[in-house]
């Protein structure tokens, strides 16, 4: 009786409820927009970072991290493979051959990384081979091919074809180089990774530098949360099988937050923000919720005195007023969620192009269309949110009737 009643109470002032509802509406849009809007972003960059750059896990010899010697490459290669191959969710892996140097046209130079690659391990781990913007992918024909980014071949004045000189520091500490040949451009959502790669064969590279090996090995898996147990499964298991402790003389396992921590911390972040936001909404809710219930208590005080009067129990009027909240948080936030999730469908599919702002996003590696992603845990997380702070407003409306006593309630004029 008492939820029907609280239900009929509601709407006894349309309009005030109506005003009420379409601040709730609005407010819980801007909320989610934003929401979606910030967790897009973080996965944008999480998830080109590891496509172009970190992989989801990376093996590197301890040495190379601390000081990156050429001569310091991953220890007991072969043996590697076949751990690599057997772990579970593996989608692919590349063994890198990486130089430090210069790459010089007619017209300029810049220091660059040298990624001498396996062309067809590398094809599946990085989407490099699709993005090629003129040109062509690595082949195993031509003498000294190599990929450079449109930036660089921007800078640089060059185009397929054209001559390019790469010099590095080989394995005798000598300066080593030699011409090669742009086999085609590439481009990706980093603007920073293109500043600073190019790619060549690692047979090339390999016998530029006078030493084999690898100094990375890049990992590809089905799935992002799985990196990090199988980055220490696959530690324990080498240190095991071949006696190697993390010291200077082994090889290192990383998941991809250990490569790029600043990702860890945007993880970590991202929970802070949003409720953040959520935080700054639903005060600002509650001050509103805390006027209408006040007026409605206020205008209904002579009505109140003769329930009270009449024999209804003070907790029960109480109870009362916070159904009727209960019913307007409740209300309020079905609907905002309901208008969001249409809102935040529409836009998954359409896009929001960035415009301007894509070129300075793009040093953070991220798309120029943002795809806004709300999950369902945050929906019902926003809904409890906005039903729990609406009754918590109603609570000081309550109280102010309760403190009144029956007689004085029902000559009471407002």
């Amino acid at each position: 009786m008492l939820v029907k009643l609280a239900w009929r109470n509601l709407w006894r002032n349309k309009l005030r409820t109506g005003i009420m509802l379409g601040a709730m509406v609005f407010g819980l849009m801007g909320v989610v927009t934003m929401m979606g809007f910030i967790s897009g972003l973080y996965s944008s960059m999480i998830h080109n970072a590891i496509m172009w750059q970190t992989s989801h896990i990376q093996i590197q010899n301890s040495r190379y991290l601390n000081d990156p010697d050429i001569k310091s490459t991953v220890v007991d290669l072969p043996e590697l493979a076949q751990a690599i191959a057997a772990l579970p969710g593996l989608r692919g892996w590349s063994a890198r051959f990486v130089a430090d140097g210069l790459v010089a046209s007619a017209r300029s130079s810049r220091g660059v990384r040298i990624n001498g690659i396996d062309i067809d391990a590398e094809a599946s781990v990085t989407p490099l081979a699709d993005n090629i913007s003129d040109g062509e992918w690595l082949s195993a024909e031509g003498r000294n091919p190599v990929l450079v980014s449109d930036n660089i071949a921007s800078r640089l004045k060059l185009r397929v074809g054209s001559k390019v000189v790469l010099t590095f520091t080989d394995a005798f500490g000598d300066v080593s180089g030699a011409a090669f040949r742009v086999r085609g451009l590439f481009n990706t959502p980093s603007s920073a990774f293109d500043d600073g790669n190019v790619f060549v064969r690692k047979a090339d590279l390999t016998a530029l530098a006078g030493i084999n090996g690898a100094h990375e090995i890049a990992i590809l898996l089905d799935s992002d949360s799985a990196a990090m147990p199988l980055a220490v499964s696959l530690s324990q298991q080498l240190q095991q099988q071949f006696d190697h402790e993390m010291t200077a003389s082994g090889n290192r396992v990383r998941d991809w937050q250990q490569v790029q921590p600043m990702l860890a911390s945007i993880i970590n972040q991202q929970g802070i923000s949003n409720a953040i936001m959520l935080g700054i909404f639903v005060v600002a809710l509650s001050f509103g919720i805390v006027n209408i219930m006040l007026m409605s208590v206020f205008e209904r005080t002579r009505e109140f005195g003769v329930l009270m009067a009449v024999g209804m129990q003070k907790h029960r009027v109480f109870l009362l007023i916070m159904l009727e909240t209960a019913w307007l948080g409740i209300t309020g936030a079905a609907l905002g969620l309901v208008v969001s999730f249409v809102l935040i469908t529409g836009l998954q599919h359409t896009g929001i192009p960035l415009g301007v702002m894509a070129e300075g996003l793009g040093a953070f590696g991220v798309d120029t269309v943002l795809y806004p992603q709300v999950s369902w845990f945050e929906y019902l997380m926003i809904f409890l949110t906005v039903v729990v702070a609406s009754l918590l407003a109603a609570l000081y409306p309550a109280r102010q009737i309760l403190k009144q006593r029956p007689v004085d309630a029902m000559v009471e004029k407002h």
